[in-house]
């Protein structure tokens, strides 16, 4: 009798028996976390401008979540985990934002680095 294969790689996209895609979601933003922990120096650098780095995020990080997205239907959730990643990268290009009250240093909220960064966000560019 013939074992059935639960998932395999394809074409660097991770297909199972039942079509579910959850598991290329995780794929693609381990990928993603994986580029961006590979750049994060000049992320993190104060040598390199805002333009550049969001280049470098646009250029380097944002096609290896975005593989093979056009084939996958985006819902709320898998919206929500892209957005939270887009923020993450965000948060560490723009760095913090000092409070005008209480002098402390703090993280961006996210409409700001909305207001921030120019550029579609990562479920505008997917649609």
């Amino acid at each position: 009798m013939r074992e059935r294969m639960e998932e395999f790689k394809y074409l660097g996209r991770t297909l199972t028996y039942q079509n579910s895609i959850q598991e290329e979601i995780k794929s693609r933003l381990k990928s993603g976390n994986a580029c961006c922990h590979l750049v994060q120096n000049l992320l993190s650098s104060s040598l390199l401008s805002k333009i550049l780095k969001i280049k470098i995020y646009r250029t380097i990080i944002l096609p290896v979540v975005l593989y093979g997205y056009e084939t996958q239907s985006l819902t709320v959730r898998k919206q929500h985990r892209l957005r939270v990643f887009e923020n993450r990268v965000l948060r560490r290009i723009f760095g913090p934002k000092r409070d005008e009250v209480t002098g402390e240093w703090r993280k961006l909220h996210n409409e700001e680095l909305n207001n921030l960064y120019s550029s579609p966000s990562i479920v505008w560019v997917i649609k």
